[in-house]
């Protein structure tokens, strides 16, 4: 691989070839240190939920923040913003988690501010009052605060 060159596949969209660590940042390739990676195609509703709740509760807030951008770009237009919002919302926690307390706090602000709108009729189970509270609550120190939670229950027994 060339300096300044990025891992893409046959159609030239960039792929994650390269390991990376818990916080996302990239480690030398064939580095056996880095972390699973995610699915880069997007997953139904239901899915992405889970999985990036799944990797908020281990600590692995710029994971989710990949599964939730595959989302984002695929959601139809009216759900865009929503998906976009809880990806800078992970990708204000992998912030706080590297030490950058500015950067975070922008982007949890940003994030937050496009959940809003969604407040009153969240699609899929979003808890987008939950998410509003959770950064209301942590805010000053989010790599300190538990998990944020995506959704008001643990589990979808039939919803889809």
């Amino acid at each position: 691989m060339t300096s300044g060159a990025r891992d893409r596949d046959p159609a030239g969209r960039p792929r994650q070839a390269r390991p990376r660590d818990a916080t996302g940042r990239p480690l030398p390739y064939g580095d056996p240190r880095g972390v699973e990676p995610v699915p880069e195609e997007p997953l139904p509703p239901t899915e992405t939920l889970a999985l990036a709740q799944s990797l908020l509760d281990s600590g692995r807030a710029f994971s989710a923040h990949e599964v939730l951008e595959a989302a984002w770009k695929a959601a139809p237009a009216a759900e865009r913003a929503l998906w976009q919002g809880l990806a800078q919302i992970c990708v204000g926690i992998t912030h706080a988690q590297r030490g950058n307390v500015t950067g975070a706090a922008r982007l949890l602000g940003r994030g937050v501010e496009r959940l809003r709108p969604y407040a009153a009729r969240p699609p899929h189970g979003i808890d987008v009052s939950g998410v509003v509270a959770w950064h209301a609550r942590h805010a000053a120190d989010p790599a300190a605060a538990d998990p944020l939670r995506l959704t008001a229950v643990r589990s979808h027994p039939s919803a889809s």
